[in-house]
Parts: C-alpha cells; structure tokens; sequence
C-alpha cells in the first residue's frame, strides 16, 4: 500500500493537493474507494480512503490508524564528512531504511569531495528525495531532513544533543568497546543522539581535538575497520538491536 508523507499536523479528514496528488491521480491511477497510508509531520500515522478525487486535489477520510511503532526510542542523526562519489546517497538511503532521525553533511579536513554551494543546494534537494522515498518504502513514521554544514556548524549543533560521539577508527583498533553500550545505557526514549562520521581519509587529530573539547567522546564500532559508507549503518543496527529487538 503506498505511503505519503504530509507536512501539516493530523487530521482524520483532509483535502490533499501537489505532489501527493499528483502521485495518486497520474502515477497510480487512483480512484474513490482505493487506501493509502498518510503520514503527517506530528508521526502520526493512518490508514485513509479516498472519498474524491480531481484534476486539483484528492479528499480522503481515516480508516484506522496505524498501532505499530516504528520509529526507535531515540533519534539518531548521522553526521558524514563528505565522501567520494555517490557514497552519501547510499549513507542517507540505507540509514533512512535503519531509521536515522537526520543527516548532516560537513566537509571533512581529508574530504576529496569538493562541493560549492551551489552543488550542495543540488544534491541537498536530490537526498532529500532519496531520504523521502527510502521512508516511504521502509514505512517510517517520522521523515527524516539532510542537510550540508561547515565543520563549525556542526560543532555548534552539539549543544542541541543529549549526547555526541565520534566514531573513530584508532578506538576500534585499541579495543575500545565501552562507549557506545554506555551511551545507549544512559540514553532515554526522546533524546537525541549525534554520531559523527569521517571520510574516506578518516578523522585528522585536529579534528578529534576539537570535537572533544567541544564535548563529543570516542567510541569504537567493534574491532573491524569500517569504510566510511558502512560505519552508520553498523551504529545504527547496533541502537535497533539494543532498543528494540532485545527488549
């Protein structure tokens, strides 16, 4: 059943235009009687019927809302240094199907990856889309947001998280096993956590310092070197084991 993510609070009757509309009356075909899932920006999520629909708008009314929680206990946002290629659309796609809250893209010291701004607006606008389809598909309730931000920028969104780690390579190959269990075990349902991941050419002791000071703490991802693509969805697969599947 096709799935919609509506940006208003929710309501168990709506009137519905734009891309929405348009998805449902010229992609789909869809007529009065058909069922759709709505999800609004408040993640309420319900099963609703289409009473009308026109060249303008559709109408439906709610069926039933929907039981299952979907969403994890916390929000996760993954930050990524920018990495080569089309790497980050895989990170935004896959991490949004393993349920990350947000994205932020910054430029790492040992980036390759040079974008403008212009090239950011652009890509931001493309994974975005990417992020919007892969909720759609893995049936999220909540939608998650990508956005680019200068290594300044990011260290100023700190103050916004209940907790911050840096994911770093060299913990991994010192043993270090403790801090991210710790940080799930002190973590409760609604706050937020920040996980920071380098690029291809890692985290330079620059930035670790700096991350640190601003309050961040190193965490190891077990004892293998994870690429730069497969280090959040590792995380983010180790929160769903902890808070959900255990439990």
């Amino acid at each position: 059943m096709q799935r919609y993510f509506i940006d208003q609070p929710y309501q168990s009757a709506i009137k519905i235009s734009g891309e929405p509309h348009h998805h449902m009356s010229r992609v789909m075909r869809m007529t009065a009687g058909n069922e759709v899932f709505l999800v609004f920006n408040d993640q309420v999520a319900i099963k609703a019927k289409i009473t009308e629909i026109d060249n303008d708008h559709v109408l439906l009314v709610e069926v039933a809302k929907e039981a299952l929680q979907r969403e994890l206990p916390i929000a996760i946002t993954i930050a990524s240094g920018f990495p080569k290629g089309e790497k980050l659309e895989l990170i935004v796609q896959k991490g949004t199907e393993l349920g990350a809250s947000d994205f932020v893209a910054f430029p790492g010291e040992t980036s390759v990856a040079k974008w403008d701004a212009k090239k950011q607006q652009k890509k931001q606008q493309r994974l975005n889309k990417i992020a919007q389809e892969a909720a759609e598909q893995s049936h999220r309730q909540a939608l998650p947001t990508v956005c680019f931000a200068s290594a300044k920028e990011l260290i100023r969104l700190f103050e916004e998280y209940d907790a911050v780690l840096i994911a770093y390579e060299e913990s991994a190959k010192q043993g270090e096993q403790a801090q991210l269990v710790q940080t799930f075990q002190k973590l409760t349902a609604g706050q937020k956590l920040l996980v920071v991941f380098g690029p291809e050419g890692g985290l330079t002791p620059k930035e670790i310092e700096v991350f640190q000071t601003a309050g961040a703490k190193l965490c190891g991802l077990g004892p293998r070197i994870l690429r730069t693509e497969t280090a959040p969805f590792y995380l983010l697969s180790a929160a769903s084991f902890y808070y959900e599947l255990q439990r």
